[in-house]
Order: C-alpha cells, then sequence, then structure tokens
C-alpha cells in the first residue's frame, strides 16, 4: 500500500533547493510570515504549524502558506493517537492543498502531496499493517519520527520488522530516519535492504536519490531516480523528481517521441514527403491493421482477453516495421540522405538499432491500455528499460 507519508518527510533536497520561496518569505525581516517559512523550510514543522495557522486564518488566499500547513498537518497527524482525529487533520490538508492548487499553485510539493492525499479513504485514516502488533509499532514510530526522536523512532520501525521481516515500509522509514539524521552510511545500508523487499516500488529509490544529491553525488542520484522510474513509469512523483534533478544540474528531461505522419490524403494542402519516407510510414500503418478488431494478431498474443486493446506488442512491430524498411534506405548512398534529414525517422532508426522499441513504447506511448502490459515486461527486461531512460531520456553528467 502506498504511504501517505512517503514524500513529505523525506528530506527532499532536489524538490527544496527548487523551492527557496516555497513558502514566500516576505521582504520584511523577522515577519511572522518569514518566520514560519524559514520553520518550515528547516524541517521545524511542529514549530511552524501554530504560526502558519495565524497565516492562513489572516489572508485565507496566499496559496503559499495553504500549501506549508497542508504539509504540517499531515506530519502532526502521525504524532495524533485518536485515528478519528489524525483522519481529520489529513482531509483538511487535503482540501487546504485544494485551495490552493485553485489559487494557482502547482508547486512540486503541492503536486506531489495533493496526489497522495487524493487516496485516501473516506475517513482519512491510514493503515500499515493489518497485524496489530505491527499497526502499533509503525504508528508508534511515526509519532517519534514527526517528534525529530529519530532513534526513538528506528527502535520502533526495528520492532515492526521483527514482527514482520518482509514490511517493506518498516525498513524504508529506518534508512528514512537515518537519513534525517545524516547519517548516510547507515542510511545507504537501510536503502539497500528496504528496496529488495518492493523492487517494484519507487520510494526506496527516490529517497535514496534525495539522500545521495544531500551528499553532492548527482550521478549516483540519476541512477537511483532512473531505478524509481522503471518501478513506476506512471507514476507522475517520479518525473516531477526528475526533472528537479535535471534543473539542479542544469539539463532537462529529453522529451521522446516519435510523431508518425497522417497518410497522405489527410495531409493538408502542399504537403509533401519523399516516397521513400511515405512509404515507411505505410509499412507502420500496415503492420497495425492486422491488430485492429477483426483483425487476426490481438486473439493470437492474447488469447484470455475478449476485447480489443492498444498493446506493446502492436505498436512495437509497427514501429519494428518502419524501422527495417529504415535501415534498408540508409545502406544506400541515394537514399540515406533521406532518413538523416526526417527528425522521426532519425529517432525510430536509432531506437531501433539499439533495441529498444519496446522500452520507448512503454514509456512514451503508454496510455492506459498499453500500460497494462508493463509489469510482465518489467520483470524479463528491467535492464532495457533502465538502458532506455539512460540513453535516451535522462542526460548524462
Amino acid at each position: 500500500m502506498r504511504r501517505l507519508t512517503c514524500d513529505h518527510r523525506s528530506g527532499a533536497a532536489l524538490l527544496l533547493a527548487l523551492l527557496p520561496a516555497l513558502c514566500g518569505a516576505d521582504a520584511t525581516p523577522q515577519s511572522d510570515r518569514e518566520r514560519a517559512a524559514t520553520l518550515f523550510d528547516e524541517g521545524r514543522r511542529m514549530e511552524a504549524l501554530p504560526l502558519l495557522e495565524e497565516q492562513v486564518e489572516a489572508n485565507p488566499r496566499d496559496d503559499r502558506m495553504l500549501v506549508a500547513l497542508a504539509a504540517c498537518l499531515v506530519e502532526h497527524a502521525a504524532t495524533v493517537n485518536d485515528v478519528q482525529a489524525a483522519g481529520a487533520e489529513r482531509l483538511r490538508a487535503r482540501d487546504l492543498l485544494d485551495r490552493a492548487r485553485a489559487l494557482g499553485n502547482n508547486s512540486t510539493l503541492a503536486m506531489n502531496l495533493s496526489q497522495l492525499l487524493q487516496g485516501l479513504p473516506q475517513n482519512g485514516t491510514v493503515a500499515f499493517s493489518d497485524n496489530n502488533a505491527v499497526e502499533q509499532a509503525m504508528r508508534e514510530g511515526e509519532a517519534a519520527f514527526f517528534r525529530r526522536e529519530f532513534q526513538v523512532a528506528i527502535g520502533d520501525y526495528s520492532k515492526a520488522l521483527q514482527l514482520d521481516p518482509k514490511n517493506y515500509t518498516a525498513a524504508l522509514f529506518i534508512a528514512n530516519s537515518y537519513d534525517r539524521e545524516d547519517n548516510f552510511v547507515s542510511g545507504a545500508q537501510w536503502y539497500e535492504r528496504a528496496i529488495p523487499l518492493g523492487p517494484d516500488i519507487e520510494t526506496a529509490y527516490r529517497y535514496y536519490a534525495d539522500m545521495l544529491a544531500r551528499e553532492g553525488d548527482m550521478a549516483a542520484a540519476r541512477a537511483m531516480l532512473i531505478h524509481a522510474a522503471v518501478a513506476e513509469p506512471y507514476n507522475r512523483i517520479v518525473w516531477r523528481e526528475l526533472r528537479a534533478w535535471a534543473q539542479l544540474n542544469r539539463t532537462h528531461i529529453e522529451e521522446i517521441f516519435i510523431a508518425v505522419p497522417a497518410p497522405a490524403q489527410n495531409q493538408p494542402a502542399g504537403f509533401k514527403q519523399p516516397s521513400e519516407i511515405s512509404a515507411v510510414w505505410l509499412a507502420y500503418r500496415n503492420a497495425k491493421r492486422d491488430w485492429q478488431p477483426g483483425g487476426k494478431q490481438f486473439g493470437r498474443h492474447f488469447p484470455a482477453e475478449k476485447q480489443y486493446r492498444h498493446s506493446l506488442p502492436e505498436e512495437a512491430e509497427a514501429l519494428t516495421a518502419a524501422a527495417r524498411l529504415l535501415q534498408n534506405l540508409t545502406a544506400q548512398e541515394a537514399t540515406a540522405a533521406l532518413v538523416r534529414d526526417d527528425a522521426n525517422a532519425t529517432l525510430l532508426l536509432r531506437l531501433y538499432q539499439a533495441g529498444l522499441v519496446e522500452p520507448y513504447v512503454l514509456f512514451s506511448l503508454g496510455d492506459r491500455e498499453i500500460a497494462a502490459d508493463y509489469p510482465d515486461y518489467r520483470t524479463k527486461n528491467r535492464a532495457k528499460l533502465e538502458a532506455y531512460l539512460s540513453t535516451f531520456v535522462v542526460p548524462q553528467l
């Protein structure tokens, strides 16, 4: 289960480095608003909470204070013994974020926390385990963590892990507690212990990346964020963090997309394309035709599925058919320049020659239907997915 606490509890170096004015400090030195912002940015959220309450009451349209107050309320909820009261605080935090977003606040913190809060149950409660003893230990650990009593928290989380040795969240939170103490050696050891317990959950990779960034190891942080994206490619939190990493390193995440042109009859007047290139995209469309409803390919590949859907093998087969023609064109001096002069053709040929057409489909064309093919592909081809991101999407430093 996705933990609500997974994003506001980390050091968030990548995010906070991009948000030095997250709470919009006033120009007036020592203002209450500035003190609230400073405490918030220093991670002293419980001290910031009453000041933030005053700021929001005085100015309900201050979107930056609304976001900060929401984050503090979520942390405070972890320290509240009354489950219903804690749930009410989380629901209030969600409402505050909705107000901030409506006022135009699309900061990374606001978007990440809002995404997590949208998944709350109706009463706002958060549960860690069906085992009552594990649940109690985790709750005690969370309360200690947000009181900044990190060694106490580690003891509680360790108790939960002893009771349930496969508990990913307990191992993750031990790592994060060491991380918050700036004990990077123990933090790294525990992140690496947590990852095998949940290899297809992005959080431990991302937290680890955050810690590595604070140490200044941006190359290692990059590698961890690539692991995070492979674990959960359709989680927007991961991509916001990747973009934060890129911005910190004065680069950008590449938007990889092949714009397959429409058939000639659907093009505007005056559109011209070499016949050889037109034949490439005709091969793409012809390959897709047998996958469409009424064709034979979908049923052959997915005999258990009775209704057609857009799929990974359909797109991969069609793009591969086009790429093979492109490769033939590049082998001939008379037509090689046609490929070089066409950005879409060049990109497709590079993907094909690297053996990474399928990862491209899953990451760049991953609609809800194609996404259904991702888990099985990831199980068998994790290295290919990482190679695609490393080669085409996330720039090297």
